[in-house]
């Protein structure tokens, strides 16, 4: 069968239009030469051999020309990251965002049920990966797909817990406060700021030299595994881990209405039959695989995660911050050593008895569950989160008496390096 002559001149002329479109695609972002021999250059996070290799095979490729550090906090609900997302929050050169995947979740999984979490979470990764990838490129306009509703002109007042990020409550996004401006109060800033404007933050974000995201909806540091061997994206990991003893407790209290029946047990010493497991379950288990993978110490990960445990920054808050800035490379501003003398002594202020607050005697809230929980729930617990709790450092309790002798420490002296 031949080909007319027109036949052969649309296929020739959709041919051009699909290598038009392609020529789009792989330019829109520019695409540099490695500055070889600096291969620190090239955001790649691999050693000097993979970096030359790379350099000489490939010697255009997009890279991280500014060398931002993008940088993710790993955590789970009522585990500090709040506290560890402030320690970011207040340094002067850190656009910090707090749960920006709060939008994908109520858009994706309006109705998330506790007894489905593992499950429907997973269906969040996609989408969760893809918004990621453009917040660190400061691609702000990209949340728009899932704020609700939908901002017009890039401007919203429904960004979730907008008061929570420093660099959106100051100039050149809000001019009510300057980035000078000491801790500024999250209902100071809903108050006083107009409705949030994507293009001032966008903007806001590309002037500073790092980026800082706070999530507690990924489940493991397995599910970056694409963002961190991204070669444009020069991200660091902190995993944030508590004892799953304190983290429960911590959800029976702030979280009543879905952990009623933890209460009830706690109450009157039964065990509801009908008591959703998977709030504790789940946890115990994306701890384990998680910290499994950073202990066995893949390639991928070499000089990108750092394992925190909670209880150990609630003790020494400033030493542990030295410890995660050496990491990240980062100056440690004044007004963040500022910050964390004034927000871990603890206070009498109602501020300081939010739930979602970060002012407190951090040293004493580390281990407060020992007086909240009774020793059957504990001892459930410790059996169902027996290998993590090892792995992590954390003393089993063997009786009620134990339980409450706050003087007999329940964390081994452990330390957690970097590689």
């Amino acid at each position: 069968m031949q080909c007319s002559w027109k036949a052969v001149i649309l296929l020739a002329l959709v041919s051009i239009a699909i290598q038009y479109t392609a020529i789009r695609t792989f330019t829109a972002k520019p695409f540099h030469m490695c500055p070889v021999p600096n291969p620190l250059n090239c955001g790649l996070g691999q050693d000097v051999e993979t970096f030359d290799r790379m350099c000489d095979e490939y010697p255009y490729f997009n890279y991280n020309s500014s060398r931002k550090t993008h940088i993710l906090i790993l955590a789970t609900t009522r585990s500090g990251s709040s506290f560890v997302g402030q320690l970011f929050n207040q340094h002067s050169d850190v656009f910090y965002l707090f749960e920006p995947l709060y939008h994908v979740q109520t858009t994706l999984i309006p109705h998330l049920s506790p007894s489905r979490y593992a499950v429907e979470r997973r269906v969040m990764l996609g989408a969760s990966r893809d918004l990621l990838r453009s917040l660190y490129n400061c691609d702000l306009y990209f949340l728009e797909s899932y704020i609700k509703p939908q901002p017009a002109n890039h401007t919203t007042d429904k960004l979730f817990r907008r008061g929570a990020s420093k660099a959106l409550c100051c100039m050149p996004v809000c001019d009510a406060f300057s980035p000078s401006d000491g801790n500024i109060e999250e209902g100071d800033c809903v108050r006083k700021c107009a409705s949030l404007n994507l293009t001032l933050a966008t903007e806001s974000c590309r002037e500073r030299r790092h980026m800082a995201i706070k999530t507690v909806r990924i489940p493991e540091v397995n599910d970056l595994k694409a963002l961190i061997e991204d070669p444009r994206l020069n991200l660091k990991v902190i995993q944030l881990v508590r004892d799953p003893r304190g983290i429960l407790s911590s959800r029976i209290e702030t979280f009543r209405d879905t952990y009623r029946l933890w209460r009830i047990w706690r109450a009157t010493g039964r065990k509801p039959y009908n008591l959703d497991l998977t709030q504790l379950t789940t946890v115990c288990d994306d701890f384990l695989n998680s910290v499994s993978t950073g202990f066995s110490r893949p390639p991928w990960l070499r000089g990108r995660y750092m394992l925190v445990r909670y209880e150990d920054l609630a003790r020494n808050p400033l030493q542990k911050t030295k410890e995660i800035y050496e990491f990240l490379g980062l100056s440690l501003e004044k007004t963040v050593v500022d910050w964390i003398h004034n927000n871990t002594r603890g206070n009498n202020d109602v501020s300081a008895k939010h739930k979602y607050g970060t002012l407190r005697d951090s040293a004493a809230n580390a281990e407060s569950w020992r007086l909240k929980l009774s020793h059957d729930i504990v001892d459930y617990t410790q059996t169902v989160c027996q290998h993590i709790l090892d792995e992590l450092g954390y003393k089993a309790v063997n009786s009620p008496e134990e339980l409450k002798n706050m003087s007999l420490s329940l964390i081994e002296d452990k330390t957690f390096i970097p590689f």
